[in-house]
């Protein structure tokens, strides 16, 4: 994430709605990736202190869960990032504005870092095809309204879906424990799902697909079997050796997601890392090897700083040689992508 700030100077968060200095009202442009410090001229219209008008996006006037504009012109009511909802929580229902505002945010994560990498990415409403879009459903764990349903966070077709659950802090850490995991976040679950859709778009590269199997696998292999065998009997016990995460060791196709999700877990931190001072390098000049042993030591530094009062690590992973190598094809994966045609 790059260093935002208000027309004043003062230095804002992504997700900001107005400056705590100014007062100055704020709303982030996905198209050009910055924030914008905004005056209201009449009739909805927001106009920029560097120029351009805008509107701010109707889930943000309505319900206050998105801080991004749409250019005046522009006819649909939602945002470009809203735009990749299919379905969003039931409104009706106590609690879940305050859910679809955790999704929304997590999801817009993922969208800056995706259109900062410069990969193909369009709504699934533009493109049917080639298109991603997005479902935040609940189920019987969470809603007695749908006692005998159960939504899996997952990705099929085009479409991420995220249980709602996800977004509730409690019910997420006590997910967490139970399936014995270091880290669980909505932002993660996003990330790790959209290696699925990109995989799904690389599909057809042979060459792609002949280093895929040297370093992950077979993916035709039984999907269903390996997942309920790691659920019923657990991971490898030497599973650290070759994977990221425990998750990973299930299939390659899971191995592939985790790895993709951590890239770009790893590109989003050391761009905030550089954008504030921490690092003095810029990081999109840089190898991937280069990357990775810079995140080595920084990711050390976060785990130190969060033992430091008393937190959990930030970072509760190893990136050895084995899991290099996958991230270093990630790193390949992607300029191929950046190859391809699709909005961005």
């Amino acid at each position: 994430m790059k260093r935002l700030e208000c027309s004043c100077g003062s230095q804002v968060f992504f997700e900001s709605r107005d400056c705590v200095h100014c007062g100055m009202e704020l709303g982030f442009d996905p198209l050009a990736l910055e924030m914008r410090s905004l005056s209201d001229v009449g009739g909805g219209i927001l106009q920029s202190a560097v120029g351009g008008r805008y509107r701010m996006c109707a889930n943000g006037t309505e319900w206050d869960v998105c801080n991004w504009l749409c250019a005046e012109e522009d006819t649909h009511p939602l945002c470009w990032g809203c735009q990749f909802n299919r379905t969003i929580p039931d409104l009706s229902l106590p609690g879940n504005i305050q859910r679809w505002w955790v999704l929304e945010q997590g999801k817009k994560r993922l969208l800056y870092t995706l259109r900062s990498l410069g990969l193909p990415l369009i709504s699934g409403w533009q493109d049917p095809e080639h298109g991603l879009l997005l479902d935040f459903i609940e189920d019987g764990r969470s809603r007695e309204e749908y006692a005998e349903s159960f939504v899996s966070t997952g990705f099929v077709g085009g479409v991420i879906t995220i249980n709602t659950l996800e977004a509730d802090d409690v019910a997420r850490v006590a997910v967490r424990e139970q399936m014995n995991e270091p880290y669980r976040t909505v932002l993660g679950h996003m990330r790790h799902e959209s290696g699925h859709y990109y995989w799904a778009r690389l599909a057809r590269d042979e060459t792609i697909r002949s280093g895929f199997a040297q370093l992950f696998g077979d993916e035709t292999m039984d999907y269903r079997g390996a997942l309920d065998r790691h659920y019923r009997e657990g991971p490898s016990p030497d599973w650290r050796k070759y994977y990221i995460s425990a998750y990973a060791s299930v299939h390659p196709m899971e191995d592939w997601a985790e790895t993709w999700g951590h890239y770009l877990h790893i590109q989003d931190a050391l761009e905030t890392a550089a954008a504030y001072g921490v690092i003095r390098k810029d990081v999109a000049s840089l190898e991937v090897g280069e990357r990775i042993g810079l995140w080595r030591d920084l990711s050390i530094t976060l785990n130190e700083l969060n033992r430091s009062v008393g937190r959990g690590d930030a970072y509760p992973f190893v990136i050895n040689h084995f899991v290099e190598s996958k991230l270093a094809f990630v790193d390949t994966a992607i300029r191929r992508l950046q190859q391809q045609p699709g909005q961005r």
